[in-house]
């Protein structure tokens, strides 16, 4: 017995966790020479920019994450006579061998994970763990919607399950009323309208409950907004009064502020936003009840300056349509055409669009409310409703744009949820 442990003593760490696995919980047995077919499995993606020297750099930043651990056990210990404090993580593994198994592991499994021991639980509540998947540039996507006024539904694509989540605590105008949503970090954020003035209300994915979320400088509706990472930008839409707003902000959601940011060079209202290329882009929206417009505006977030690109929507959209339906996967811009239920995309050197192929569902008859149009990873999805034999349900259709030019579109079913109606009022993606 002591010379097995004085051989296991002198094991490089992959030896190590490969002779100890057997002591794991289910869901941290990660080989580590098979990273990659794990990462698959698990629709982890990489995200614009993804450097591998990340694993690297992030050795600190795990030091740091197990210090506080540490001395969150060591105070619990404290207050409660335990023992144990100086026990690794996961036994028979060093502590940041341990941090990436947690980190690898699909956050699918981090519920029951936290179930399994304080220092777990303090892992994935604090939000810790989180920021290391952001270092190594772990990345797995949740679709949050709202398709009825029961409240909000989540679905993980990796376990293919449904979850509803707590309604929030709000008034009847709040529920009642038009919501904008926006997912960012680890959080969900709701705007909308409750009696005395516009509101937001944070869900928290660490906690499974919501709050009241900072208020904005300038509260709005109607506006474009889109996340990157732990960050989020609003620009444009409607006051209180029905001003049409230039202004824009940014939402840091580990600080939990937000900050103005210069103005756009017009007002706009129903238009939308998105990150490509590391930028923030608005198009879209109608800077009077009458006006609408076809120009584009692009925010450098180095330079902290807007530039406008003329044309970059031409084909605007009208009061009674909906905000552009947009997404951007593998930094490439994909739109939908309403009236002709057309999928397009952008083409960034010459500012124009082509036809790449049909939706899975019809947008036409609505103007394209009640459709989201959303990236999931390397994915697009769409989702809308639809009526048959059976009742009413909602289709969540993804498509994976390939490289290849002319390839036509193969929609394939992602999920189906029966008795949910046939109209999306709000939809997110969560990335983290």
């Amino acid at each position: 017995m002591l010379e097995s442990q004085s051989c296991l003593m002198s094991s490089s760490p992959e030896q190590e966790l490969v002779k100890k696995k057997h002591y794991l919980p289910a869901a941290c047995m990660v080989d580590l020479h098979h990273n990659e077919k794990i990462e698959k499995k698990m629709m982890f993606q990489e995200p614009p920019g993804f450097d591998h020297k990340k694993i690297r750099t992030s050795v600190d930043v795990r030091k740091g994450i197990l210090k506080r651990v540490r001395c969150q056990g060591e105070q619990y210990d404290a207050e409660n006579q335990g023992e144990g404090t100086h026990d690794s993580m996961i036994p028979g593994l060093h502590d940041d061998l341990g941090l990436d198994c947690l980190a690898l592991t699909s956050r699918s499994d981090y519920g029951s994970l936290a179930c399994l021991n304080k220092r777990f639980n303090y892992l994935v509540r604090s939000g810790y763990l989180y920021h290391l998947r952001r270092q190594l540039g772990i990345v797995e996507q949740w679709i949050y919607l709202m398709c009825n006024l029961i409240g909000w539904e989540a679905f993980d694509p990796y376990r293919e399950r449904w979850m509803r989540l707590h309604r929030i605590p709000s008034d009847e105008c709040f529920n009642y009323a038009d919501k904008e949503s926006l997912a960012v970090g680890t959080e969900l954020l709701v705007f909308g309208r409750e009696v005395f003035g516009f509101a937001i209300w944070r869900y928290s994915l660490l906690t499974h409950s919501w709050a009241r979320g900072p208020g904005m400088a300038s509260p709005r509706c109607l506006f474009g907004s889109s996340s990157y990472g732990e960050i989020a930008i609003v620009a444009g839409g409607s006051d209180q009064n029905g001003t049409v707003l230039k202004s824009a902000e940014l939402y840091n959601s580990e600080l939990g502020t937000w900050e103005t940011l210069p103005d756009m060079h017009s007002p706009r209202k129903l238009c939308s936003g998105f990150f490509m290329d590391g930028k923030f882009y608005v198009i879209g929206g109608m800077s009077s009840p009458t006006v609408s417009l076809t120009c584009g505006e692009e925010y450098n977030l180095q330079t902290r300056t807007w530039r406008r690109i003329r044309d970059m929507f031409p084909g605007g959209n009208r009061a009674t349509h909906a905000p552009p339906l947009v997404a951007v996967v593998n930094n490439q811009l994909y739109a939908v055409e309403y009236s002709r239920n057309e999928v397009k995309k952008y083409n960034k050197e010459n500012n124009t669009w082509s036809v790449v192929g049909r939706l899975p569902v019809r947008a036409d008859s609505t103007n394209g409310w009640g459709l989201a149009f959303k990236a999931c990873g390397n994915e697009i999805i769409v989702i809308g409703g639809q009526r048959g034999p059976e009742g009413e349900c909602i289709v969540l259709n993804s498509w994976r744009p390939s490289p290849e030019a002319g390839r036509p579109i193969e929609w394939k079913v992602l999920a189906v949820k029966w008795h949910a109606g046939v109209f999306v009022y709000n939809c997110a993606v969560m990335s983290c």
